[in-house]
């Protein structure tokens, strides 16, 4: 009875201590927490990225209609008479388009194409490159075709076969670069491909110098996405708006000009004021087209027109001067009926609640995973969107304190129960003696 008594006696005051111990002490300073981390003060979209213009709402369904399509404010000046098929005004920065008519009429487009040739095509060399021009490379043009005079086994630097596309409209230049750019086939599938990238969905490539063939077709509002896009690069820029070039011929040179009149002012057109320049065609089947550029203030405007129906073979470009005339006059006095800004990617759904939605890029490269470090599946990309920092350094935070020293979070109860333990194991010790001294 006495051991039994002793026993519970013990194990009553561990228990207790027990929970003497466990309990907070009134007044004690409160374990550290792992220190909150503060989202970096960041604006909307990328930090690496230039922010791309503001979209205002618009109804992109007028596009598809037929005939002028234009939504004007108090004061607009009226839309000047076009007898084009199809044509497209637009400012160049927001991408906002002006006023249009059938922009989405399928057409064909003739050396126009060649804007979505230089912006597939351009990035492969640098222009200061040199190449020697194979037979073979000069195979394929198609008859009566504009050539700047490529000789086999001549010798040209990058530079000079792109003067050659821009000014002469040279086909036979075209039939090289992109023989050095993959091949013609391949090519017209590079152009194919970057025009779906830029939310240009009329155009079919075929030939990729322009040349009709069977199914190639493009339209005013694709014209102008693209002549958009390349005003955006200085190299393009500055290729479509040279008005005079020197081509070589092996141990001499010769002259080209501009073929695009707004450029040089040749034949009574008149060089238009601020002109950028960019691309002219012509073809029987396609009639004249053009796509042109001009900047006035801190105001760009691209147009184009495609396959005037009177006028003669230079209306083109006095229908493409009254069309600029106008959009700058216009500038804050219509509201916008489309935009030429490629379509907002869908966002993915979350695959399960912990997930966090981020925007699809086109074309996203594939991140590389750290070898020594597991992938959270929480982790949030910082790439775009605002909001996306927030739930990056909430992960964060998570895994931080998932990591604190199991002392930080409050009083251990090791002691006690080693309290416990020691005080039973005596009474047990106690018991047993007094049982061997009874025998």
């Amino acid at each position: 009875m006495i051991v039994t008594s002793a026993l519970r006696h013990a194990a009553a005051g561990s228990a207790a201590m027990l929970l003497v111990l466990s309990a907070p002490v009134a007044g004690a300073a409160t374990p550290p927490r792992a220190p909150a981390v503060a989202a970096p003060a960041l604006g909307a979209g990328s930090v690496t990225e230039p922010t791309p213009p503001a979209r205002r709402f618009v109804d992109q369904t007028r596009l598809d209609r037929a005939g002028t399509q234009v939504q004007p404010l108090a004061g607009a000046p009226g839309v000047p008479s076009v007898s084009a098929l199809s044509w497209v005004v637009a400012d160049a920065g927001t991408g906002e388009v002006l006023a249009a008519r059938s922009a989405h009429r399928k057409l064909p487009p003739a050396s126009t194409l060649k804007t979505l040739f230089a912006l597939t095509a351009l990035p492969y060399h640098e222009a200061s490159e040199q190449h020697t021009v194979a037979d073979e490379e000069l195979m394929g043009i198609g008859e009566g075709s504009s050539l700047v005079g490529i000789k086999e086994g001549y010798t040209y630097r990058v530079s000079d076969l792109w003067n050659g596309v821009f000014l002469s409209s040279g086909n036979d230049a075209v039939r090289v670069l992109a023989s050095m750019s993959g091949g013609w086939e391949s090519v017209a599938r590079q152009m194919q491909d970057k025009a779906r990238s830029l939310g240009a969905k009329d155009t079919h490539v075929v030939s990729p110098d322009g040349y009709d063939a069977p199914g190639q077709v493009s339209s005013a509002y694709d014209l102008a996405v693209f002549g958009r896009a390349g005003v955006q690069d200085p190299e393009f820029t500055r290729y479509c708006s040279t008005a005079y070039a020197d081509f070589p011929a092996g141990s001499w040179s010769y002259g080209i000009a501009n073929t695009n009149r707004l450029v040089t002012g040749e034949d009574g057109i008149g060089r238009y004021p601020g002109i950028i320049g960019i691309k002219n065609g012509y073809t029987s089947n396609a009639g004249n087209t053009l796509v042109a550029a001009a900047r006035r203030g801190e105001r760009t405007l691209v147009v184009s027109v495609m396959n005037p129906q009177s006028g003669g073979g230079l209306a083109v470009y006095e229908e493409a001067r009254d069309l600029l005339d106008w959009g700058f006059e216009a500038a804050g006095k219509v509201r916008p009926v489309g935009s030429l800004l490629p379509p907002k990617s869908p966002k993915p759904e979350p695959e399960n609640e912990t997930e966090n939605e981020t925007e699809t890029l086109p074309e996203p490269k594939a991140e590389p995973k750290a070898e020594t470090e597991p992938v959270d599946a929480r982790a949030v990309s910082l790439r775009g969107g605002a909001g996306a920092p927030g739930a990056a350094q909430a992960a964060s935070a998570a895994r931080t304190a998932a990591t604190v020293e199991p002392s930080a979070q409050g009083p251990s109860v090791t002691l006690p129960l080693a309290l416990v333990v020691s005080a039973c194991a005596a009474a047990l010790g106690v018991w047993s003696w007094r049982r061997r001294v009874r025998a």
